[in-house]
């Protein structure tokens, strides 16, 4: 069966930064990384956003903004307008060549935002379909649709270096086959 390892916990407790760490050393060791990563934008201390940005090209956009920060047409998420354009012009294309190049696909995150695309959704079901290993992102919403697909990950403050560890050694063997 084909290494599926989810990532889910609390806001700022570390997923990003795992999974950003686990891609550096398969590069490190010469493997393709591929897929797309988000990241906060922050203003004066407080959340504005998210960035989106691809782990092969460095290609980045506006994956959700504060309502009225941005000119960007949006789907209306709570207090953020998500830009599902923007998630069509970068994760989907970042996660479409890692299908085809890379050795470890990389999506961060999977969750009620980045569903509002459904070329999003579709496209999470062709790596599920494929044989290559999936280190994922997961919102708390969305852990038990995962659950039975893969490895559940929980982090906490307390666990993150110890589940570092264990991620990265299991990704590690199945690259090393």
């Amino acid at each position: 069966m084909v290494l599926r390892i989810f990532v889910t916990g609390p806001a700022g407790v570390g997923k990003t930064t795992l999974v950003e760490r686990i891609a550096k050393e398969a590069d490190h060791w010469g493997y393709i990384v591929g897929g797309m990563i988000t990241r906060e934008v922050r203003r004066g201390g407080r959340r504005v956003g998210f960035r989106i940005i691809a782990l092969d090209t460095g290609e980045e956009g506006t994956l959700a903004s504060i309502r009225g920060t941005s000119h960007m047409p949006g789907v209306p998420f709570g207090k953020y307008v998500v830009h599902v354009d923007e998630i069509e012009r970068v994760a989907i294309p970042a996660i479409k060549r890692a299908l085809v190049e890379a050795d470890l696909i990389v999506i961060d995150e999977i969750g009620p935002m980045e569903y509002k695309s459904d070329e999003f959704s579709r496209a999470v079901g062709e790596v599920l379909k494929s044989e290559k290993p999936l280190l994922a992102v997961v919102h708390r919403h969305f852990v038990d649709r995962f659950r039975p697909l893969g490895e559940l990950h929980t982090l906490s403050f307390e666990n993150r270096n110890t589940k570092f560890g264990i991620v990265l050694d299991r990704i590690m063997k199945e690259l090393k086959g």
